[in-house]
């Protein structure tokens, strides 16, 4: 059996079951839900068991409960395809008034319809992605988020290459993938991003769709990689191939990819400022991993490094993947800045605190200046008498060494970075 793998969402899943009754754990297919929720369970129920599931339903439809019977914490994976579980395991947590019962998974949102209670009290939630590159030992993790915002100085130096950084992108993150060779890396994200088109996508909501438009919509998605572009500057993109489809029904597919936990954009902040500045609500175009924009854009490492434009997008997606994985370990969350007069900021780290800070990515050493003069500028922005001046600022490069500048900014390699 292979070696477990250990993730940041293990802490984070050990402090939910002790104040909840159950945690649900979401996120992309083969991310690794049911490994880590295995980890943590005493015994557990596959849903999609092929030699179980036809009686597994009948009794879900029937008598629910049998199916808690367990040792607990209890594991039901993919309990999306017996909705009706969700009431049982709220009603089983009320009625035994105990912590750490339950841990479900799914790689599918539920109709909401098709429950009679948010589970509000009772059911925490934790979202998992494919690895970040400490997890995947990518990273050696000499500079820590956790350290940043106490004001420690930080040194590191990565071993990355530019080739190395594109390999990591067209790799992917996956659990199954680490340790293997390249070649065998991209067949497996070719895989798994054939599973969406022809598959996945319908398990949204039952509705199938016609794969070769879903191929262009994630196409035309991977184009606007790490950019605020418009449903309506996607739907044109599409229509170039496809005069039939419109904007409601580009909107329809990107909210379905968004249900099976795809695409995941990344949402405005909107900070108080000095002065009257009009802040930008359009989020980030972003997918779960950025080895799904590589492959619809057909670009393997070798592409990559003879396009750095495109690498360089690539390359900010998989950053804010990292950064939404140590974040969110440390109980914050991520967004991006950016106003109408064109000042921005790839990320901001914010926690509940109050404390922020502030990051641009550059994938070339010869842009850190001008990443770290649009960090100061927007920290000049910030209105300090309503909220906190921030934690730091931070440039993420792809190579190099991490240290800090005498104007106070943070140079930081990816390869150096960890929560």
């Amino acid at each position: 059996m292979k070696k477990y793998l250990p993730r940041l969402v293990d802490d984070l899943l050990i402090k939910e079951l002790e104040a909840f009754g159950a945690v649900l754990i979401t996120g992309p297919k083969w991310c690794g839900k049911t490994t880590t929720g295995l980890n943590q369970a005493r015994s557990s129920l596959f849903l999609q068991n092929p030699d179980e599931r036809e009686q597994n339903l009948r009794l879900a439809d029937v008598k629910p409960s049998l199916l808690l019977e367990g040792e607990n914490p209890r594991l039901i994976d993919e309990w999306q395809d017996a909705p009706q579980l969700w009431d049982s395991v709220r009603f089983s947590v009320d009625q035994r008034g105990a912590t750490g019962l339950y841990i479900l998974t799914g790689s599918t949102s539920v109709n909401q319809d098709l429950i009679a209670h948010s589970g509000t009290g009772r059911i925490s939630r934790l979202k998992m992605r494919t690895m970040s590159l400490f997890e995947s030992g990518d990273s050696n993790g000499e500079v820590k988020i956790s350290q940043l915002l106490k004001g420690k100085n930080v040194a590191g130096k990565s071993t990355h290459t530019i080739e190395n950084i594109a390999h990591l992108i067209v790799g992917g993150g996956w659990p199954a993938s680490v340790g293997r060779s390249l070649e065998v890396k991209q067949r497996q994200v070719a895989g798994y991003c054939k599973s969406i088109i022809n598959t996945e996508i319908n398990s949204a909501d039952g509705i199938s769709r016609n794969s070769e438009k879903v191929q262009h919509v994630l196409r035309s998605y991977s184009r606007n990689i790490s950019s605020q572009a418009s449903i309506q500057t996607i739907t044109s993109d599409v229509t170039n191939n496809f005069e039939s489809i419109n904007r409601k029904t580009v909107s329809e597919y990107i909210d379905a990819l968004k249900e099976i936990f795809v695409i995941e954009d990344l949402q405005a902040w909107s900070p108080r400022l000095r002065s009257k500045t009009v802040i930008s609500t359009s989020p980030t175009r972003h997918f779960v991993d950025p080895a799904i924009a590589a492959y619809f854009l057909d670009a393997n490492s070798e592409d990559l490094i003879n396009d750095l434009e495109t690498m360089g997008l690539l390359f900010e997606s998989l950053v804010i993947r990292d950064l939404r994985i140590y974040t969110e370990s440390l109980g914050g969350k991520v967004y991006h800045y950016r106003d109408h007069s064109g000042q921005e900021a790839d990320a901001i780290l914010h926690f509940k605190n109050g404390q922020w800070a502030a990051i641009e990515v550059k994938l070339g050493n010869r842009a850190i200046d001008e990443g770290a003069e649009s960090l100061k500028t927007l920290a000049e922005k910030i209105d300090k008498s309503s909220m906190k001046a921030p934690s730091f600022l931070a440039v993420i490069s792809g190579t190099g060494y991490a240290y800090k500048r005498e104007d106070g900014v943070y140079v930081i390699p990816v390869g150096c970075l960890r929560n």
